[in-house]
């Protein structure tokens, strides 16, 4: 038996479907699995990436059977934030069953350590030296997996130096570390968060500057919509502003950062909106699960096909 009717079986066998009998309401909540808009297996309009974890009530522990699981679902990328921390054996593996599968990777993080603390506002050149030298680690680890984005974080805020200063450290930085990407066909994108107000990035024209600033096609925006719905709202109206930047998506309803639906995001008109621009890059699942165990697993599937099933 194949993965897919095992889990169009288990569904049936949980009492998705009960002849004869009341459903009780979780049942009923898996019938929406059987419905003409579910397609187990169909593959998404929209370029939608799980990570580690997130499906692993089904697929078990082991990463490579999680990701076997997302393609039987209909996804075609991963997202893998700490994959630069991985042994060049995993790596390895990882990116030669991507191959095999036809997914992509979405992005890692160009982690050189803390890298929040280890601020490019600054200016000091051991924090500069130490991401360069992450840079080079990350493209070849890039290889490995044939990814093309790569998530990076400038960092906090220099209370001892005027803004301005600041920028200009950042932007340097950038600029050496496009240099090294641009050959390699690599973009980093620079992550705007709401984490702490300490982060230097925390709305979208401040990246979208610095990214007109250091004027390479390896240094974009990574519009990530639960932090900039916590930051500044107006998604659609920013989004645009900045569209010709934005280089890669992530996901998150607010507040409780889980799949689409649970929020107040409205992702069905949100996934419209980016889908009729054109958008062909990664979405990237960087969300928790709304409700634990195999149940949340599914509806988490059963969410994304609600948000992107009207866009066919």
């Amino acid at each position: 038996m194949n993965r897919i009717d095992f889990i169009k079986n288990s569904l049936a066998a949980a009492g998705a479907i009960v002849a004869g009998s009341a459903i009780p309401a979780i049942a009923a909540d898996k019938t929406a699995l059987h419905s003409s808009r579910w397609s187990a297996g169909k593959i998404f309009n929209l370029d939608y990436a799980p990570h580690q974890g997130m499906f692993k009530q089904h697929a078990g522990d082991n990463f490579l059977d999680q990701i076997r699981f997302m393609h039987d679902q209909g996804f075609r990328s991963i997202e893998d934030n700490g994959y630069l921390k991985r042994t060049i054996e995993e790596q390895t593996k990882i990116g030669e069953l991507l191959a095999k599968l036809g997914m992509r990777m979405g992005v890692f993080v160009v982690d050189g350590g803390d890298n929040w603390k280890i601020s490019l506002t600054t200016g000091k050149k051991e924090f500069k030296d130490k991401f360069i030298e992450t840079c080079k680690l990350s493209i070849e680890a890039a290889k490995r997996c044939n990814a093309k984005w790569l998530t990076v974080v400038p960092g906090f805020y220099e209370r001892k130096l005027p803004y301005g200063n600041q920028f200009a450290n950042v932007v340097d930085a950038m600029r050496a570390g496009a240099e090294l990407f641009e050959p390699h066909g690599l973009i980093m994108v620079l992550e705007t968060l709401s984490d702490t107000p300490e982060l230097f990035l925390q709305q979208t024209h401040e990246t979208y500057a610095v990214c007109k600033a250091v004027k390479s096609p390896s240094c974009k925006i990574l519009y990530d919509i639960y932090h900039m719905q916590k930051m500044e709202g107006q998604l659609m109206v920013n989004m645009d502003r900045c569209w010709e930047e934005i280089a890669y998506i992530q996901i998150g309803d607010n507040p409780g950062r889980k799949e689409p639906t649970t929020g107040e995001i409205n992702y069905k008109n949100l996934f419209k909106h980016i889908y009729e621009k054109g958008y062909k890059g990664v979405m990237g699942m960087e969300h928790g699960n709304s409700k634990p165990g195999k149940d949340g697993e599914l509806r988490v599937i059963q969410a994304y096909r609600e948000c992107d099933d009207f866009l066919s």
